[in-house]
């Protein structure tokens, strides 16, 4: 195959030097290869007291048990990277290898420290991955064109992202608590059960593997018993990251609460405000009205430690980029706040005080912020002049450099190419290819009437419709998307602020912040809803499963731990690799993948006749056409509205 991007000719004749896939810079088995199995996470419990065999070498007994649990074993996750070393740095196939999160209980049986992930010594995540051998090598049922490049038919963005590790939020780990933000208050909602298989409470894992607990939930009427809750200010927005919650209290400013021992039954104060060292500490910004607090990633990290001559010469670790010192704030009145938070992980007990480290409303284009997405260096802020862009390669010296007027902007989440922005009058479109040049897709508004925040996984974007409930649309194709399903679980759904989803074990779920109503949880997929669950983006199937009544009106939930995520979109890496010198893509290499020398995208046809990489006009005009599809009222209308939309997510 040519590595012309304006003609993909193929055949012997090909020049070696001028192969796309040319072996001195790919493994062999990087296309031809038919499945890589991936490990989305594993949990490690440590009982205490509990006397054990080692299964090492050198043999002996232990008092601590550990059981190792693999949670999330999946063989659709397609990926690649850069080898290391040993095989001379060329493109190979990567599996997430070492996901974990680890719990331990003493011998008072207390919860010491609850699905913790730890850090590396890299400072990058321990969410590990690696070049891998697949073992599946093939000549026929190999990897196609589209799986690595942009399809002509545009129903590959989920999967381009899952490509180059930049995450599809789809096994996002949510765990044993759901954390909800409340109108005066944070809540941690115990939703699983602690033995493993952790299955959580009112699923179909529940049912089988522990079907008396299973029974006596519904006996209560699917009702959550557990939850610990704290006084805050109103809680519009929350993160949870490792032992440490984040969040947005509005006219209270932003604050950051020690969460370690929320499952520890020595401690009556489950959420630590106060200062819990004889030094003092300040895990708090005043601000005149915080509306949302986000991280760069949600899997811990510790830039302090990647430093050094032994990262960059025998550890062979790339630099962590500046950003992932700092939590950023947005307040409708002072704009985007920053403050560093990496001083709670460089183990010095004496400088646990948040200062500000910028405040910036230039020109107050960030009036009425009330939201930001981050992808990598790139910030898009939800402010009243619609989605602001700037740059922040350096996170202290904003860029400003655009501004899409979407009115009534509320939330916005990316996926590779492309940003989903939730505002008052529905779902919007925004084509980020180049993030200098954003631009929206008119024919792309789905229109919903309540649609508060959102959360994608892989091809279907779920919004909280406030009183509609949960709209799900399909987004297979981000140029067309559409309503696949309004879900309000019979009117039990009335309120929906914020949705997150995520997977436990074998199935997927989401968890609904539904104002007056308090939590919901909502199966999407089961064995027994959908037999096809183990595809790419299986479609749901939504069921209510469980509830919890917060004492005030539910706002917001603090998104799961990314799993799938080793890079950001501008090339920076987060998770640690576990190869001597292998590294995900950085931004220059990923390019390659999908545009051309002078930033055009190209596109690709699994069609052997098919040379060309352009999108023919009628083919963009089918692409980008839309057909507009009313907002049910009612689930009853499903019918109706499926007769009148054509598509079906991609499968894989």
């Amino acid at each position: 195959m040519s590595n012309d991007t304006d003609d993909l000719r193929w055949g012997s004749d090909v020049a070696k030097a001028e192969r796309a896939h040319n072996d001195d810079k790919m493994l062999c088995y990087a296309c031809h290869t038919s499945w890589t199995t991936s490990c989305g996470g594993c949990h490690l419990p440590i009982q205490a007291n509990w006397k054990t065999e080692r299964h090492k070498y050198e043999g002996g007994e232990t008092r601590n048990y550990a059981t190792y649990n693999p949670q999330v074993a999946r063989d659709q996750m397609f990926q690649l990277g850069i080898h290391g070393d040993i095989k001379n740095h060329k493109i190979a196939p990567v599996r997430s290898s070492s996901a974990l999160i680890l719990s331990s209980t003493n011998i008072n049986r207390e919860k010491i420290y609850v699905q913790q992930p730890p850090i590396s010594s890299a400072g990058y995540s321990s969410q590990a991955f690696a070049p891998h051998y697949p073992h599946t090598e093939r000549k026929t049922e190999t990897k196609q064109c589209d799986d690595c490049h942009l399809s002509k038919t545009n129903d590959n963005n989920a999967i381009m992202a899952q490509l180059l590790l930049y995450g599809t939020k789809f096994v996002d780990f949510i765990g044993y608590h759901a954390w909800v933000g409340e109108d005066g208050g944070i809540g941690a909602v115990q939703v699983t059960e602690w033995d493993e298989p952790q299955a959580v409470i009112g699923s179909y894992l529940q049912k089988y593997a522990y079907p008396d607990w299973y029974q006596q939930h519904h006996d209560r009427d699917r009702k959550l018993e557990t939850a610990r809750e704290h006084s805050a200010g109103v809680a519009n927005c929350l993160q949870l990251r490792g032992e440490y919650l984040y969040v947005a209290e509005g006219a209270k400013g932003m604050r950051a609460y020690d969460v370690a021992s929320v499952a520890n039954k020595g401690f009556s104060q489950r959420m630590v405000s106060a200062p819990f060292s004889p030094l003092g500490q300040r895990t708090y910004i005043k601000s005149k009205n915080a509306t949302c607090v986000v991280l760069p990633t949600t899997q811990p990290v510790a830039p302090n430690r990647n430093e050094g001559d032994l990262m960059r010469g025998a550890n062979r670790e790339q630099p962590m980029h500046p950003i992932y010192k700092y939590a950023f704030i947005t307040d409708s009145v002072e704009g985007l706040i920053a403050t560093d938070i990496d001083t709670l992980t460089d183990g010095e007990p004496r400088n646990n005080f948040f200062e500000r480290q910028l405040t910036w409303n230039e020109n107050h284009v960030l009036d009425g912020a009330r939201h930001v997405a981050i992808a990598g260096t790139w910030f898009y802020v939800a402010a009243d002049a619609g989605i602001v862009v700037l740059d922040m390669d350096d996170p202290l010296k904003p860029r400003y450099v655009a501004t899409i007027p979407i009115a009534g902007a509320e939330a916005a989440q990316v996926q590779f190419r492309y940003l989903f922005v939730t505002a008052t009058d529905g779902l919007h479109v925004v084509d980020v290819t180049h993030p200098d040049k954003a631009r929206e897709m008119k024919s792309a508004f789905v229109p919903l009437r309540h649609a508060h925040k959102l959360h994608v996984a892989r091809t279907y974007a779920y919004v909280a419709d406030g009183a509609d409930g949960l709209a799900i649309v399909d987004v297979t194709n981000p140029e067309k998307p559409f309503v696949y399903q309004m879900f309000n679980a019979d009117g039990k759904i009335s309120d929906a602020r914020d949705v997150v989803v995520g997977t436990t074990n074998a199935s997927l779920f989401a968890y609904v912040a539904d104002g007056v109503n308090g939590l919901k949880v909502v199966q999407l997929t089961s064995p027994d809803s959908q037999p096809k669950l183990y595809g790419f983006s299986p479609d749901p199937k939504p069921e209510l499963i469980a509830w919890y009544p917060t004492k005030s009106a539910a706002l917001s939930l603090s998104r799961g731990l990314e799993r799938d995520r080793a890079v950001d979109e501008t090339g920076h890496q987060i998770a640690i690799f576990g190869r001597i010198g292998s590294r995900p893509f950085n931004l220059e290499e990923a390019q390659k993948l999908f545009l051309t020398p002078d930033g055009a995208p190209w596109y690709v046809s699994d069609d052997d006749d098919d040379h060309s990489t352009a999108i023919a006009p009628d083919d963009r005009a089918k692409m980008t056409s839309h057909v507009q599809v009313s907002t049910p009222k009612t689930q009853s209308d499903e019918a109706a509205r499926a007769a009148a939309v054509t598509g079906s997510p991609r499968e894989n």
